[in-house]
């Protein structure tokens, strides 16, 4: 039995404190990809999976983020109307489009890298480097711990 005693307010409650952390630092970045590419977080999220991982449906994006479909669908417009993404028919599923990045897409995400990789270091500067792999790991195993759900879930 654990002698550590239950949160008794929300500021205590570890689920809340990762929330603010990460609305924090994604408040943080989200300035800076506006300031200087005109992008939306939503948007940078989905240029930087599709740079990371090629060619995939809005579906994938919407389980690789954990994001609703609705405002990945809206970002994916965006990004198409600005010429970073192509759209392109599926093969395999008529009913879904394939998305990558366009020429131009993969510019902005090579320049976004640096600033995000600066950001990054900014921001944990507070941390040694075994503190931040710590980090990494906990989150990583508490991400897993929560379970495989699918993003259209989030909306109910």
């Amino acid at each position: 039995m654990s002698s550590r005693q239950p949160a008794q307010r929300l500021a205590d409650f570890l689920p809340y404190q990762l929330s603010i952390a990460s609305n924090a630092v994604s408040t943080r970045i989200a300035e800076q990809y506006r300031k200087r590419f005109a992008l939306k977080t939503t948007e940078w999220r989905i240029m930087a999976v599709l740079g990371d991982s090629g060619v995939l449906t809005q579906r994938q994006l919407s389980q690789m983020t954990l994001m609703d479909k609705v405002p990945v669908n809206r970002a994916c417009k965006n990004l198409e109307e600005r010429g970073l993404v192509l759209r392109s028919p599926n093969a395999r599923d008529g009913r879904s489009h394939l998305l990558e990045l366009t020429t131009e897409g993969r510019a902005v995400h090579a320049g976004i890298m640096p600033l995000a990789l600066k950001i990054e270091e900014e921001l944990f500067a507070v941390l040694d480097d075994g503190e931040r792999e710590a980090l990494r790991d906990m989150l990583a195993r508490v991400r897993e711990n929560a379970g495989d759900f699918d993003a259209e879930s989030l909306a109910d």
